[in-house]
């Protein structure tokens, strides 16, 4: 399979199946780089619904509110960002997680 198209699969999983693709990924691809963003998107993943069901759990004392509006935000806006990248055939690492992997 073209590594264009693992990568887009990888940043597009948020939608559908924010675990199990960047595992599949990972374990399938054979170029360091999709290596590289499976693991950054998994982490990712796995980091900001740890972030939103901490906010939700803090919403009952309105404080949770915001942070989860936030956290959503980012969790739709960084993967959109990473297919957009990827059609253009495009580096692109996620924040905080790209320099651990270089």
């Amino acid at each position: 399979m073209n590594t264009s198209v693992l990568r887009v699969l990888t940043h597009a999983s948020t939608f559908f199946a924010p675990i199990l693709v960047p595992i599949i990924v990972l374990v399938i691809a054979g170029d360091r780089e999709t290596k590289n963003i499976a693991v950054q998107a998994l982490i990712f993943h796995m980091v900001m619904g740890a972030l939103i069901a901490v906010s939700m759990f803090l919403s009952v004392f309105l404080i949770g509110i915001p942070f989860a509006i936030l956290f959503g935000l980012i969790s739709l806006y960084y993967p959109i960002k990473g297919i957009i990248y990827a059609v253009n055939d495009r580096h692109f690492d996620y924040p905080l997680l790209g320099s651990m992997f270089r």
